[in-house]
């Protein structure tokens, strides 16, 4: 398993809207046998930031998040993190984490369900820039008689 891929599939769920998410993974019609390991819980988590991101870090506030772990019969573990508090999602988050590292469902999991997510939330974040874009405002100093 390569780490960055990871990375990049538990993003995708962790981002995905819970009812997209839950309709693809319906439509697989997928089963699997696994065991809870750490039920899914609420915390919060520290969120630091910087100004113009070079300044100096500091504590913006907290984030609520919902975390995760099962694991199959095969002994793959799977985990999730997610903003909010929703328990459905991050255990079924954590199910396809671990399902994603089996040869079995690998690629159909790819295929079907994070790719299309992936590109949902690409096509929303293109939107998002459009929408800032077009809203921007350009300022700039006009030269009046009298200065010269």
């Amino acid at each position: 398993m390569n780490t960055p891929q990871r990375k990049q599939w538990m993003s995708v769920l962790a981002r995905a809207s819970f009812s997209e998410l839950q309709a693809r993974w319906q439509a697989l019609q997928l089963t699997s046998d696994y065991q809870v390991i750490r039920a899914p819980e609420i915390g919060l988590a520290q969120v630091r930031a910087r100004m113009g991101a070079t300044g100096r870090p500091f504590n913006l506030g907290d984030v609520t998040i919902t975390r995760a772990v099962v694991r199959l019969a095969g002994g793959e573990l799977g985990y999730s993190y997610l903003c909010g508090r929703h328990k459905p999602h991050a255990e079924l988050a954590a199910l396809i984490d671990a399902l994603m590292q089996t040869r079995d469902c690998h690629e159909l999991l790819d295929k079907e369900l994070i790719t299309p997510l992936a590109a949902i939330k690409a096509e929303q974040a293109e939107g998002y820039r459009r929408e800032v874009a077009a809203s921007k405002v350009d300022f700039f100093t006009m030269v009046r008689g009298e200065d010269e």
